[in-house]
């Protein structure tokens, strides 16, 4: 989950980021629906990575859910990462963020966003959750008794979805290091880390060995460790996918991915957050921004982003392409598919 700040952000319309890292709009080939940025003012620096990324085979889409949240298809199976629709307002965005906020299910919203239960459109093979916190986990549990997925989760996320009312048999433990088939896909789980506030303390830190008393409020969802997940397809293209602004950078030495969904860091405590992650991954070809949007809004394009996000959205772009200038940025919006596979 992105650190609460204290102070109101101004949202706006998403326009092109000014200050460091300003960049034109244009489409990448093989990606649609996005906007992507380069390094330099004009978005169209040469690549300069020692070999060439593979395009896109049309094998999966990948339609963002705003925060880390996915949708993945692929033509026989149906994924979710870390889907949070709901949405509902903890006072967040004004400044007066209440760890009492009850937890609440949108299920209209869900059903609008993802298909409603027993469609071809809404059905789901697999939930994939890197961690317990609300913006990650509160629309899991209801996905999983109406939609019969199979939770992928840490040991925490395992008691959380039992008190919440999910079958046992629907729940999948894993740790990292894990590297299975997920339909026509081929899952690697990767040890991670969450993101720190700017003091290096971590919002709702916490573990839970047993089942708990059935959440209430968002307090009773704690972090319960952090995982990604890699997503590879038969023809050998690999996606990372991350939920928090952090990771362990020597869990991701030598996965070579081609994309990398990254979160957009709320502090600075986190060094060298771009560098490390690039080095450790061999420079990829594409970086997805995800978690930087307004996730107390409804789902609604464009995503809405206060200024000092918008301001650390532009460094982070500027930092990639200084460090890796073959590296293209990508900015989704909501539910228009990417073709990253």
């Amino acid at each position: 989950m992105t650190t609460p700040r204290t102070s109101k952000p101004v949202l706006s319309r998403r326009t092109l980021m000014t200050g460091a890292g300003t960049a034109a709009l244009g489409v990448l080939g093989g990606v649609t629906g996005a906007r992507a940025f380069g390094a330099d003012p004009a978005g169209l620096a040469a690549p300069t990575a020692t070999s060439p990324t593979p395009a896109p085979t049309g094998f999966a889409t990948f339609a963002w859910l705003g925060t880390s949240g996915w949708k993945i298809r692929t033509p026989t199976t149906t994924v979710l990462l870390d889907p949070y629709v709901t949405r509902f307002d903890t006072g967040l965005a004004a400044g007066k963020f209440a760890a009492t906020t009850r937890l609440r299910v949108d299920a209209a919203a869900l059903d609008a966003a993802l298909g409603a239960p027993g469609t071809p459109e809404g059905a789901v093979d697999s939930i994939l959750v890197t961690h317990t916190h609300w913006d990650h986990f509160a629309d899991v549990p209801h996905l999983a008794r109406t939609r019969g997925a199979t939770v992928f989760t840490t040991l925490t996320g395992y008691h959380l979805a039992l008190a919440l009312g999910v079958a046992q048999k629907q729940l999948a433990v894993v740790s990292g290091g894990e590297e299975m088939h997920l339909g026509d896909l081929v899952l690697r789980v990767v040890p991670s880390l969450h993101s720190r506030t700017a003091t290096g303390a971590l919002l709702f830190p916490g573990v839970r060995t047993q089942v708990p008393a059935r959440p209430r409020t968002i307090a009773d969802l704690p972090e319960g460790d952090t995982l990604s997940y890699l997503l590879r397809s038969p023809g050998g293209r690999s996606v990372l996918l991350l939920g928090g602004s952090d990771y362990d950078d020597r869990a991701l030495q030598g996965l070579r991915v081609d994309t990398v969904a990254l979160p957009v860091p709320s502090t600075d405590v986190t060094a060298d957050y771009a560098g490390r992650l690039l080095g450790a991954l061999g420079n990829p070809g594409q970086v997805v921004l995800v978690h930087w949007d307004d996730f107390e809004s409804p789902l609604a394009n464009p995503p809405r982003a206060g200024e000092t996000t918008r301001v650390r959205m532009a460094a982070l772009t500027e930092q990639i392409g200084r460090i890796s200038p073959g590296t293209r940025v990508v900015l989704p919006e909501y539910g228009t598919p990417l073709d990253l596979l």
